[in-house]
């Protein structure tokens, strides 16, 4: 995602909504991310669909992470040896 142009991508809600197609036009070309202000305070920020997914991947990865983290703080993890030969015996009985 690219960073923020204060001067560019904050505007406040009344705005968008008499533009809504020219600031998803502004999204899309720029990769930005749009924040909308209501009242001077930020409400919303509307992102390209394609970095909102990348978003959405990258937290579930993060969140895998911190379950494997605990698994392993609480001894549930096995030697990196064990894991490959499970690994290679399930692609042997797939093949």
């Amino acid at each position: 995602m690219q960073p923020l142009k204060f001067d560019e991508d904050i505007r406040p809600l009344s705005e968008f909504r008499a533009g809504v197609a020219s600031f998803v036009k502004q999204v899309n070309d720029t990769g930005r991310p749009l924040v909308l202000t209501q009242r001077g305070r930020g409400v919303a920020v509307v992102v390209d669909i394609h970095e909102f997914e990348d978003m959405r991947e990258r937290l579930a990865l993060l969140e895998d992470i911190t379950v494997a983290e605990a698994q392993l703080a609480a001894g549930e993890g096995i030697p990196h040896a064990e894991a490959k030969a499970r690994i290679m015996a399930n692609i042997q009985q797939c093949r």
